[in-house]
């Protein structure tokens, strides 16, 4: 399991995060008896940071990604989501990711080559309720029943921008996309919320997707 402490002053000071808690030698105890004895997830989770920059090649994007904890229990996560930046507090052009197990927010990885995002423009007062209900609805599997047979939720993203916040599903098979329901479900998570653009892109459409990597 990774260390959360060298992850998490790495990610810091990356960012220069002036308000960025640091986790206590309490906390970081309390994170590992919870992955011992906490309640189980249907499946492990990863939460990432990186920083977005205009024609930087898939290699450099993934050289910047900085990985923050894995966590398999509920417990956990809270204990995560608690001791890093809120997404108010970050700055400009980061994002936050959650994804599935380990794999990581890479649209050239075999596992997320022929996927897509439903994208979701929202105003800035709105993305902190908006992330937080779809890390909960991820972790908690609500997405399982709004995708077709075969399709599967394996992250959720958030963007800090300059005027709105872009929110986004990550699903592994953009062919079933069509007929799926994630826009309803995020609706229903966020009745009181209005969104302003929302469409679903697959990756390999991207301008800058460099295709599947060789393994």
């Amino acid at each position: 399991m990774s260390n959360p402490v060298n992850l998490l002053q790495t990610a810091n000071n990356d960012c220069n995060l002036s308000q960025s808690p640091a986790l206590s030698a309490h906390t970081i105890s309390t994170i590992h008896d919870q992955e011992c004895s906490g309640t189980p997830l249907n499946t492990s989770w990863s939460w990432f940071l990186d920083k977005t920059v205009r024609g930087v090649s898939a290699a450099e994007y993934e050289a910047n990604l900085k990985k923050i904890y894995t966590f398999s229990k509920a417990e956990t996560f809270w204990s995560v989501y608690h001791n890093i930046p809120s997404v108010a507090e970050i700055q400009m052009r980061y994002s936050y990711h959650l994804m599935r197990e380990e794999r990581r927010p890479l649209w050239e990885e075999p596992y997320n080559r022929n996927g897509g995002t439903w994208k979701i423009k929202c105003f800035k007062p709105d993305t902190v309720t908006v992330w937080r209900e779809l890390l909960l609805a991820a972790i908690g599997e609500q997405f399982c029943d709004y995708v077709e047979p075969g399709d599967d939720i394996c992250g959720v993203s958030v963007s800090v921008r300059d005027r709105d916040d872009i929110v986004q599903v990550w699903n592994v098979d953009s062919t079933k996309a069509e007929k799926a329901r994630i826009v309803q479900k995020i609706q229903e998570l966020c009745p009181n919320i209005e969104f302003q653009a929302v469409f679903y892109k697959p990756h390999q459409t991207h301008h800058a997707y460099e295709g599947a990597k060789q393994w």
